[in-house]
């Protein structure tokens, strides 16, 4: 027979683990963002892209990109560190919104920005039915998150080192608006207007990365298309 006492500890013990489990789900992060260089850069200063989301919100966002990371990978391995995009997210986990970028490293270093058709099928067909980043949205749509796109920065008319593969990039972004189309719950967001004729203050020194200026705007933009799309819900 169980003492008073020990009902009283056992009562107790539970009490606490549930509080504990209360603290645990409301801390996890109900955004993710993964993908390239794009979302990762400035992160050891605290300033990426996601970082910037994170602060205009007010809540955390977890950001598993990694500088190099692609849609498109050959090995195995690479997956397994990351390297491939849609390892990034994991099965069984919930999220209300992802966050996703890449593609230009498949483009910039897949096909060095000429004659990428066959790639850029590969990654998304121009009817936006087919290839592995319909495939990847799928995927997280299937577990209830919305999901937006972030599209890439343009060179501000200054030579830079991806120049010559803005018109693969449109391409490729044109196919991402088409995709955000066919689902109300996917969003395509274009930054292909974000910087200045001549103005350099959103690149970093190499001219492909976004400075830490072009990092927290476009955090903030994110974070203003989140509120919005959660106050229509």
């Amino acid at each position: 027979m169980i003492s008073r006492f020990s009902l009283l500890i056992l009562c107790v013990f539970l009490s606490v683990v549930a509080s504990q489990q209360r603290a645990h789900a409301q801390d996890k992060p109900r955004i993710l963002a993964i993908g390239d260089s794009l979302m990762a850069w400035h992160r050891n200063e605290s300033k990426s892209i996601a970082d910037s989301l994170e602060a205009s919100l007010g809540e955390p966002v977890l950001n598993r990109s990694i500088s190099g990371a692609r849609i498109i990978y050959g090995l195995p391995v690479t997956g397994a560190l990351g390297l491939r995009i849609s390892s990034q997210f994991r099965d069984r986990e919930q999220y209300d919104w992802v966050i996703i970028t890449g593609g230009g490293n498949d483009l910039m270093f897949g096909c060095g920005c000429a004659r990428c058709e066959r790639r850029m099928n590969r990654m998304i067909t121009a009817e936006a039915d087919k290839g592995d980043v319909v495939s990847l949205v799928q995927h997280i749509r299937k577990t209830g998150a919305r999901v937006i796109y972030v599209g890439y920065l343009r060179s501000p008319e200054m030579e830079s080192p991806i120049e010559n593969c803005k018109d693969e990039g449109d391409t490729f972004e044109a196919r991402l608006a088409t995709l955000a189309k066919q689902d109300e719950g996917v969003f395509f967001h274009s930054i292909a207007e974000l910087v200045p004729a001549g103005d350099r203050s959103f690149h970093g020194l190499d001219m492909i990365h976004p400075s830490q200026k072009a990092s927290t705007v476009i955090g903030q933009q994110l974070a203003n298309l989140i509120r919005r799309v959660d106050r229509s819900r």
